[in-house]
């Protein structure tokens, strides 16, 4: 296309940075792959034959349907807008994310929020989601999972199972307690707490498995046993004095918020904006690195 232009070999190798050498070569290289001449040379001009200005119509077709992609894009990426399905886990989704969404909306009008709640394992991939936010202790995966915050856990008990129970004062006294189970963790039932004198693994008996944090969160402000609960969840509780925190010498190992997508080349620029705004309204940390709620 530049030499047609500009009807010379060496003023196109000057436009493209080229040696007048070079162009030739790949016009050369190029007549002898189609099996056509397309330009006539003389020594300081060149024109296109007939098949060589069918060639160069069809080629200034396809290189502006290129430039009109590269825009399209660019422009996506400057101006984000479609559809972005989230998939997120039940109580943080209505506890903590959504009463920010909102402001997400607010701050990029043009996109399409769906959002899907669930404590099951969905399948980020097969079930079509651009980013699914999960806490966990995550394994390697094919995913990519950028972490949002920390999310501390502790357990937890009324004032009236404790005054009716007493309090445990080792891990160990666990196994003398009813607890309540969060049922799809990796460890299963069972709980890890760490102290000055090592790690204990404990397996209590247990009277509710569910997959919400929630449920157990209100079976243990009834009296029904201890439960370990994320910080988020048990907060107000605790501020209410509905709930108390149990063996606070000891510390279940922290679970985290991650943002979770397919590995790709170049992330899309919604689910990059979306994952920088969960960091910015849920990334900040006290001085001791720990999100607080």
């Amino acid at each position: 296309m530049k030499v047609v232009e500009s009807g010379s070999f060496a003023e196109a190798g000057r436009q493209l940075r080229l040696s007048r050498s070079a162009i030739s070569k790949y016009i050369a290289d190029l007549e002898e792959s189609l099996g056509v001449q397309l330009l006539n040379r003389t020594t300081r001009h060149a024109s296109p034959t007939e098949n060589g200005q069918r060639y160069f119509e069809r080629a200034v077709v396809i290189l502006s349907e290129i430039e009109a992609a590269d825009q399209a894009v660019t422009q996506a990426q400057s101006a984000p807008r479609g559809l972005l399905r989230v998939n997120a886990p039940m109580s943080f989704g209505t506890m903590q994310l959504g009463p920010v969404l909102a402001d997400f909306m607010a701050r990029y009008p043009e996109l399409q929020l769906q959002i899907v709640l669930s404590d099951d394992l969905l399948d980020p991939v097969q079930d079509g989601f651009d980013v699914t936010l999960r806490i966990a202790d995550l394994e390697s995966s094919s995913l990519i999972a950028r972490k949002i915050m920390p999310v501390p856990r502790m357990i937890c008990a009324s004032p009236g199972y404790l005054a009716y129970h007493g309090s445990p004062r080792h891990p160990q006294d666990l196994r003398e307690h009813v607890s309540l189970t969060y049922g799809f963790l990796l460890t299963g039932n069972q709980w890890k707490l760490s102290g000055r004198d090592g790690d204990h693994w404990i397996q209590p008996s247990w009277s509710l498995c569910v997959n919400n944090a929630e449920v157990l969160r209100d079976a243990a402000i009834k009296g029904r046993g201890l439960a370990l609960l994320p910080e988020f969840i048990a907060a107000d509780a605790l501020k209410k004095g509905e709930l108390q925190i149990v063996l606070d010498d000891y510390s279940a190992p922290p679970l985290a918020l991650y943002a979770v997508y397919p590995p790709t080349r170049h992330l899309s620029v919604k689910v990059r904006l979306f994952i920088d705004f969960l960091v910015e309204r849920f990334g900040r940390e006290d001085e001791a690195g720990v999100r607080r709620w």
